[in-house]
């Protein structure tokens, strides 16, 4: 039985109530006011102002360029549509990874200048003593591990992680020790089944995941890739629930041809 009304405000603690009743936690990320107000109002618990903005929204082939300045006008344009989902931000590339500092400096701006209810960073024990310092200013931090795409040019590669033992060993160490920092739930990100299964177990926090298995006490997805608005994009974890790029490429074509034999607008359409 859902332990949530889904008319209330979701917050951290939401969450936590939602681990501790076995209920699913939901996550979409969302970049503009328009998508946002519309994810919301659907009922998403969740929505991550993700830094993969850098590639749907920008056509980078990383999100490494995206910057602190582009991450907080999203935030800024989403949060102007939620009324009900948790909004959490994604931290960029650069915005964290010098000092605590800079770190707690990043997220303070986020939080002032966007409105964002939390922030999202990337790393295990060597973010520790950041993750310890927002929180301890008062901000709410979500963790992320396995693949962590800020990282990609030193992986090298988007294949699964954590597949070997000492990987996973450490994936663990670091979840709980991100965990004892005070993140409030942590996204893993393509790492095997079983081992997400194991350290959501381990852990008294909600895990979010995204190609980590049905066992994480939440799920995300890109939001562009799940409507099918993407296309180059097909990874195994992915559902597409819906196919907008082929009703956008068919209302786009049927309005030039409209235009162009003169039937938009018709009398009805003019005044």
């Amino acid at each position: 039985m859902a332990i949530s009304n889904r008319a209330k405000k979701v917050t951290t603690h939401t969450l936590q109530e939602m681990k501790q009743a076995g209920e699913k936690i939901t996550m979409l990320t969302s970049y503009d006011y328009s998508l946002a107000r519309l994810v919301d109002a659907a009922g998403i618990d969740v929505i991550l102002v993700g830094d993969s903005a850098s590639n749907v929204m920008a056509g980078n082939e990383t999100t490494v360029p995206i910057t602190l300045d582009h991450m907080i006008y999203h935030a800024q344009c989403v949060v102007n549509g939620v009324d009900r989902a948790l909004v959490v931000v994604d931290m960029p590339f650069g915005s964290y990874q010098g000092d605590s500092k800079t770190a707690l400096d990043s997220a303070i701006r986020i939080m002032k200048e966007s409105g964002g209810h939390a922030v999202k960073l990337e790393g295990g024990e060597e973010v520790a003593e950041s993750i310890e310092r927002i929180v301890g200013a008062g901000i709410p931090v979500q963790g992320h591990l396995g693949l962590t795409p800020q990282s990609i040019y030193k992986f090298g590669t988007y294949t699964v992680r954590a597949k070997e033992e000492a990987e996973a060993a450490q994936l663990l160490k670091d979840a709980k020790a991100i965990e004892a920092a005070g993140c409030f739930s942590i996204v893993f990100e393509k790492i095997p089944a079983d081992l997400a299964a194991k350290v959501s177990a381990e852990l008294s926090i909600p895990t979010i995941g995204i190609g980590a298995g049905p066992d994480c006490d939440g799920q995300v997805l890109v939001l562009h890739d799940m409507l099918g608005i993407t296309k180059d994009f097909s990874p195994r974890f992915l559902r597409r629930y819906a196919d907008l790029g082929e009703s956008i490429d068919g209302a786009v074509k049927q309005y030039i041809s409209d235009v162009q034999s003169g039937e938009f607008p018709n009398a009805d359409e003019s005044y």
